[in-house]
């Protein structure tokens, strides 16, 4: 398995390169050259197997150039139960509504950023030392993102963190998660704007070649092709687990969908995948929040990204994104894996401020199952008190907004399963409002809001961020 860049001017390179990439060297987003298959008879093989095993059979598709060994003994560390909290990783929790939680967030951080990143943390590692070389991770976050891959990486050998977040814009957990980290590898900056501006730091310093092979610099956000590769498992698992009830004669093809709350569109593009793959999806739905830029997209069929002056603070904050990195990847499919036309779409972009793919729009659907919605704070409040009355089970308000958005799409004979982002106990102050429950800090975690804190505030400024990370990137 080789993979190229959606501009088409990337040599073709296998999985443990691209890990450390990140970005295609032509300043495009790496895809798989070609997407695997699976069929029933596959699925029916993985039904048995525990979910570190099945990550190992998944990602063994696309890690070609990884012995098979070394990738178990990845997923065993990666997904243990010193590490997440449910026996089964991934549970599956059935609310009112004929929807189904998938549960994401039962890792370190109590985030489903957890999932993907706690393979990538072992796979970087690994790739690093038998190549004897040193990797300066640098990534923004809108809040989970940030402390899952710092508790990925604290610590490992050859790896250096350098963490770009927006002031002001996370929760006060999201925070302590962060900046109470006090290992020597993790290099927190709090950057005076919104995610969007921190994601074109990281987009600017990734794309200056020169820079980037100078300080050894990588990425670990959602552009990487490791993370969205890590995510396809719980798209498999997840439809394993709901077709368990179903007789072994009505399997195949047996239909399931997803609603995914989504900002940066890289969760709900593994799922875009794992449909690609042959996973019977019906529904990939995506849900936002009042930055609904996908929303608009999926609905309209053009995508007009929004200025960080146009981008909202809201209660679901992980989701405050106005231009998604990852939707190339979809849209390098859209258009036939062209990269002539793709190359011509983000020209469009830069000259119009949008791109217009009105022509393609029944295909939304029809070929690649996508929906979507948005969901507002008084529906995330409204959501969230109201799973709580029927079911008993509290959520998140990014959950709340794939709940709430869910319910519009949900069809008779078609189970719903909703990705659970969070735990609630990351965001309090709305659950109380929802609930009037004044959720505890879970016990592993007592007393994070009291460590102190070590962050960087720095400007919105490419030159500044470049010092202070020349000065400090491992060599």
């Amino acid at each position: 398995m080789k993979y190229i860049s959606t501009r088409g001017g990337m040599e073709p390179a296998p999985y443990s390169a691209i890990l450390l990439e990140g970005l295609a060297t032509d300043g495009g987003l790496v895809v798989p050259e070609v997407i695997p298959q699976i069929d029933a008879a596959v699925l029916e093989a993985w039904r048995g197997l525990d979910y570190a095993d099945l990550a190992t059979e998944v990602l063994g598709l696309y890690a070609t150039d990884i012995p098979r060994e070394d990738l178990a003994r990845m997923c065993r560390a990666a997904y243990s139960g010193e590490k997440f909290v449910s026996p089964e990783i991934v549970p599956l929790t059935p609310i009112d509504g004929g929807i189904t939680l998938v549960g994401l967030s039962e890792g370190p951080t109590l985030a489903f950023k957890d999932m993907a990143m706690q393979f990538l943390g072992q796979a970087l590692e690994y790739v690093l030392g038998k190549l004897d070389r040193t990797l300066n991770i640098i990534g923004a976050t809108s809040g989970d993102t940030g402390s899952a891959a710092e508790y990925a990486l604290r610590g490992k050998d050859g790896i250096a963190v350098f963490m770009l977040s927006p002031q002001g814009r996370m929760s006060d957990f999201q925070r302590a998660q962060m900046y109470s980290l006090e290992d020597a590898n993790i290099h927190n900056i709090a950057v005076a704007g919104v995610f969007d501006d921190c994601q074109h730091l990281v987009k600017s310093l990734s794309g200056d070649l020169e820079f980037k092979r100078a300080n050894a610099l990588g990425t670990v956000n959602s552009i990487n092709l490791g993370r969205i590769s890590a995510q396809m498992v719980y798209y498999i698992w997840s439809w394993l687990r709901a077709s368990d009830a179903v007789a072994p004669g009505e399997r195949a093809g047996y239909e399931v969908s997803f609603t995914v709350p989504s900002g940066n569109f890289g969760n709900i593009l593994s799922g875009h995948i794992a449909k690609s793959m042959g996973l019977p999806i019906r529904r990939l739905v995506l849900a936002a929040n009042e930055n609904n830029v996908l929303d608009e997209f999926f609905r309209t069929g053009i995508y007009a990204p929004r200025g960080a002056a146009e981008t909202h603070a809201t209660s679901s904050p992980s989701m405050d994104i106005s231009k998604a990195s990852n939707l190339e990847r979809f849209i390098f499919d859209l258009l036939g894996r062209d990269p002539e036309r793709l190359s011509a779409a983000w020209a469009e972009l830069a000259e119009t401020g949008r791109i217009d793919l009105r022509a393609e729009l029944p295909r939304f659907v029809e070929e690649f199952g996508f929906q979507s919605g948005t969901s507002t704070h008084a529906d995330r409040v409204a959501t969230i008190r109201a799973t709580h009355e029927a079911s008993g089970v509290v959520i998140d308000p990014h959950t709340a907004d794939g709940v709430k958005v869910a319910r519009e799409h949900v069809e008779e004979g078609v189970p719903m399963l909703v990705l659970e982002t969070a735990k609630p106990e990351k965001f309090p102050d709305i659950v109380f409002e929802a609930t009037g429950l004044r959720l505890g800090m879970p016990e592993h975690l007592a007393g994070l809001l009291e460590l102190p804190q070590r962050v960087t505030e720095m400007a919105d400024d490419e030159s500044e961020l470049r010092e202070y990370i020349a000065a400090r990137a491992l060599t």
